[in-house]
């Protein structure tokens, strides 16, 4: 997988995702949902933080603004990061199977990064109302931006039997999180490194013909 085929993909991931975000964004109010399926639903939400809502003000003694300035900077040095990998395992003409997957971490990663940066300068707030794209009165400025999630699979929804120690009684529902594209194109490449881990990171086949190996070593 070259350059070229690598960036093509990165675009479709960005394309797709940024132009998910901004359809549900000017479609839909903070918290609205639509059923798509009894296990598939769209769900507007909007996260300030970072994986799973989690906010550096919840572990640190600073402040919401400052915590989310410094996970905006670290996400910029991040995808900056990720990018330079992307590069270099090209430039190295390291295996498709590497390159696929950094790909797409870079892409979800950019993707997101987009939001965290600008979104907060180009939309009024979603709550109680559908944004505008472009509005006079943005809800935050640059780097102070919320991620755009909507893609929610509660596939069980159920309760737990009053039998079950501790959990009896309560809701229980699978799959809780709410995700975007992005976050789909970075699951599913840290997934290939995962499952295709020597694939990915294994030594490339000698493509050379016996006689090609031969005349080698006779040189040496």
């Amino acid at each position: 997988m070259g350059l070229k085929k690598s960036v093509l993909l990165i675009l479709i991931v960005l394309i797709i995702d940024q132009l998910s975000k901004i359809y549900i964004k000017t479609h839909f109010v903070l918290g609205e949902s639509v059923d798509v399926l009894s296990w598939f639903k769209i769900l507007f939400i909007e996260n300030s933080g970072a994986a799973w809502g989690a906010k550096l003000s919840d572990f640190l003694p600073i402040s919401e603004s400052i915590g989310k300035l410094i996970l905006t900077i670290f996400r910029l040095f991040a995808v900056a990061g990720i990018g330079y990998w992307l590069y270099d395992t090209i430039l190295k003409n390291s295996s498709r199977t590497l390159i696929l997957a950094v790909s797409l971490i870079f892409a979800g990663a950019l993707g997101n990064i987009i939001d965290s940066v600008f979104y907060g300068m180009l939309f009024n707030d979603s709550t109680g109302q559908v944004a505008t794209m472009f509005s006079d009165e943005p809800y935050g400025s640059l780097f102070y931006g919320k991620v755009v999630d909507m893609l929610y699979f509660p596939m069980i929804d159920a309760t737990w039997p009053e039998w079950v120690p501790y959990f009896g009684g309560n809701n229980f529902r699978f799959f809780e999180p709410v995700f975007n594209v992005a976050d789909t194109a970075i699951s599913t490449g840290v997934g290939i490194l995962l499952v295709f881990n020597k694939k990915a990171f294994g030594k490339k086949e000698d493509v050379r013909t016996p006689a090609e190996t031969n005349q080698e070593g006779e040189n040496v």
